[in-house]
């Protein structure tokens, strides 16, 4: 996407009028995100928020330029302040009574506030996916988390299971735990819980926003794709993880090695989200031919007569 000039300059010339909104948003956020990284954020479970942040600051980035040639000239919206009158409430609910949903959720409210307040709505419009993105950030309720994610577990068990078990490896599971050889391994719910499903469903989208497809064949084939994708890539770190200590030793799938199934884990997730891409592109150009072809067939017919 080419920026324009114009819009780099207004850019520029606001810059000054943009430093108290920065100091505020600082002193507000910096002791939630300090306590973020230090806290849940360092938790296997909620590694992927550092990342959804930084994807969603580059997002409101890379299209502030379209941005503010979009809302060049319109005026502010009136609703902007009590919608950031509704984050600070959330903010100052989350920071008191230690919920971590509502702090976090602030942050998206406020800021997005600002940018109406600024710019309007043809702005927030024009920033929708990005305010979108962020909310991947916001932890799920426990008991919302610990319904959803044990069928997921005894799912990615049974596969795991029978998949070795197919392989010739002595294999045998009881619920979400599996007895290789001489070790037992509990599918925990990093491995195949619910917050990965919604990790790799944030990944998946943020590539579709970025490449911008304009076959809404691949779009949405696409995001209906990441369900079993990120099911795909479950499976694949359970049998690493599996794998390793069976060869390896318990102390090296607990290891080093864990964390680098979590690694291979998203490149898996990655990898069959591009080949998925490729295959839509091949069959939406495929089925493009196969209607072309009979308007081709009839203009030489009449080119013939």
């Amino acid at each position: 996407m080419r920026r324009s000039p114009l819009s780099l300059d207004v850019l520029k010339q606001q810059l000054p009028e943009w430093w108290p909104v920065v100091a505020g948003l600082l002193v507000l956020f910096v002791p939630t995100f300090w306590g973020l990284f230090h806290g849940l954020w360092a938790t296997e479970e909620q590694a992927h928020g550092p990342i959804i942040l930084a994807l969603s600051l580059w997002l409101l980035y890379r299209q502030w330029p379209e941005m503010l040639a979009k809302c060049a000239g319109t005026p502010a919206s009136p609703g902007a302040w009590p919608l950031f009158a509704f984050g600070l409430l959330l903010y100052v609910l989350g920071r008191s009574q230690n919920i971590l949903a509502f702090e976090i959720g602030s942050f998206i409210v406020i800021l997005a506030s600002v940018v109406l307040l600024k710019f309007g709505r043809t702005a927030l419009k024009a920033q929708w996916f990005p305010f979108f993105f962020m909310l991947f950030m916001i932890p799920l309720p426990a008991p919302v988390v610990s319904t959803l994610t044990m069928p997921m577990k005894m799912a990615v068990s049974y596969v795991t299971e029978h998949l070795l078990y197919w392989a010739g490896l002595p294999i045998a599971r009881n619920g979400v735990i599996l007895q290789i050889g001489q070790y037992q391994l509990m599918v925990a719910d990093a491995c195949a819980g619910l917050q990965t499903l919604l990790t790799l469903e944030a990944l998946g989208l943020f590539y579709l926003n970025v490449v911008r497809h304009t076959s809404v064949f691949r779009n949405v084939g696409l995001a209906l794709a990441i369900v079993p994708i990120s099911f795909t890539a479950n499976v694949i770190r359970v049998i690493v993880l599996t794998l390793v200590t069976y060869y390896l030793g318990d102390a090296a799938g607990q290891g080093f090695l864990h964390g680098f199934a979590g690694m291979v884990l998203f490149v898996t997730a990655l990898v069959l989200i591009l080949s998925m891409d490729s295959a839509l592109q091949w069959y939406a150009r495929r089925r493009a031919r196969r209607r072309a072809a009979p308007a081709v067939q009839d203009v030489r017919e009449v080119n013939a007569k």
